[in-house]
């Protein structure tokens, strides 16, 4: 008797028992690439600031002369002369926490006026015909212009500075937020609709808890811009205790390059920082249901 298999039962064969040189490899370890994508996106930022540095030290040294190089001192002057001195150090940090209440201020204000007028428009369309022009106004009109007229109408206390903040905040608010309330799935309204509700329980168990996402995209943006704004205010509305606007304004009229670069930097930090708050506020509100919810996992 032959004992001779044909080429197809001797594939079969191999491949049952796992020796198939030609099959392909099976992934043992899946969560590999997963883990490797974790960390580049943690290097990353790194990496950038790497870099930044090194083109901090490359212009401070090798495009400016010795007698220029007080336009942008390196790093390392700002730090040891800046940072390191606490004589200097504490009135920028006392200065930047009322800057910081300020944008706060600002911001929830921005954040209440928005969420509500933008709940008004998605009620009736007509409100939105008459309201959302002039929200779209606040954005165009340059903050600057107005400031004098905020100062003449409020003073030039903390509360014109809280306006200013208001102002720039405020359309952001109001665009995410009225995006968000009208892009609500129309079968979920159609089950509302079945279950006869009503319009308040439609925005109050729907519209707002789908807004999520749109409403912290808006906080995130306008968080960023109450901060400006609270600098701005800074700078023109001087009475009362100094923010960090007007020590950046002091330090620009005396040439305090280390000192002006450090407060740049406070400002900027306090920024990341407030967005990065309300980065993790939106996560733990929004949960696993959204996709921006694990966007940063990608």
């Amino acid at each position: 008797m032959s004992t001779d298999t044909t080429p197809a039962t001797d594939a079969v064969t191999k491949t049952a028992a796992g020796t198939d040189p030609g099959a392909p490899t099976p992934n043992l370890r899946p969560d590999t690439a997963h883990s490797g994508r974790q960390w580049a996106a943690r290097l990353a930022p790194v990496a950038s600031l790497a870099v930044f540095i090194g083109i901090w030290y490359a212009v401070s040294y090798l495009l400016l002369t010795p007698e220029r190089r007080f336009l942008v001192p390196p790093p390392h002057q700002v730090l040891s002369v800046a940072f390191l001195d606490w004589a200097r150090l504490e009135p920028m940090l006392l200065a930047l926490s009322l800057t910081a209440q300020v944008a706060l201020a600002g911001l929830v204000i921005a954040a209440v006026l928005g969420i509500t007028a933008a709940a008004l428009m998605s009620r009736a369309s007509w409100l939105e015909r008459s309201l959302y022009p002039y929200a779209v106004v606040l954005q165009t009109v340059p903050i600057l212009a107005i400031v004098p007229l905020i100062g003449l109408w409020f003073g030039f206390g903390f509360t014109s500075r809280v306006v200013v903040c208001v102002l720039i905040a405020l359309f952001p608010m109001i665009a995410n937020t009225l995006f968000g309330l009208q892009s609500v799935d129309r079968a979920l309204h159609d089950l509302f609709t079945l279950q006869k509700a009503s319009r308040w329980d439609r925005l109050r168990k729907l519209e707002m808890p789908a807004a999520l996402p749109s409403v912290f995209t808006g906080l995130r943006t306008s968080s960023g811009l109450s901060v400006i704004g609270a600098i701005v205010g800074d700078m023109f509305f001087k009475q009362g205790s100094p923010g960090i606007g007007t020590l950046l304004d002091v330090y620009r009229s005396r040439l305090q390059s280390e000192e002006l670069f450090a407060s740049i930097i406070l400002a900027s930090l306090f920024g990341i920082a407030v967005f990065a708050v309300f980065t993790l506020i939106g996560r733990l509100a929004v949960g696993s249901w959204h996709a921006s919810a694990s966007a940063g996992e990608r």
